[in-house]
């Protein structure tokens, strides 16, 4: 049975940088492409970016572009978000989820329960 566990939130000053990890148990690591999903108060959760199994592909929403990367080590079934350039806007919980997968590119619908999800807060 797919788990997923976030970690590595926090309170970071804007401009600063933090790295999530997502780690995965009950899996065959590189057989799903897993997202990352956030939720800032008061709003919808929305799809931040996915990797497929292998890692070759890579999906960000505009709002990161250029600010976050998304990785993966399979050999570790961890998924990692390594955010940049954090603004106060990015403040939210993040969760990690298996994705959809279409025509080898992963699409940011989650298929797999909610976790807990780790809170990041960017505040001066």
């Amino acid at each position: 049975q797919l788990q997923l566990v976030e970690s590595g939130g926090g309170l970071v000053q804007p401009g600063g940088s933090l790295r999530l990890s997502c780690a995965g148990s009950g899996f065959t690591s590189s057989y799903y492409g897993i997202g990352w999903f956030r939720q800032a108060p008061g709003k919808e959760r929305e799809g931040v970016s996915c990797i497929s199994g292998s890692g070759g592909s890579t999906n960000y929403a505009d709002s990161v572009k250029g600010r976050f990367t998304i990785s993966r080590d399979n050999a570790k079934t961890t998924v990692y978000l390594q955010m940049n350039s954090l603004k106060p806007e990015d403040t939210g919980v993040y969760y990690c989820a298996a994705v959809r997968i279409v025509q080898a590119m992963c699409v940011m619908i989650p298929v797999s329960r909610w976790g807990q999800g780790t809170q990041v807060t960017v505040s001066s």
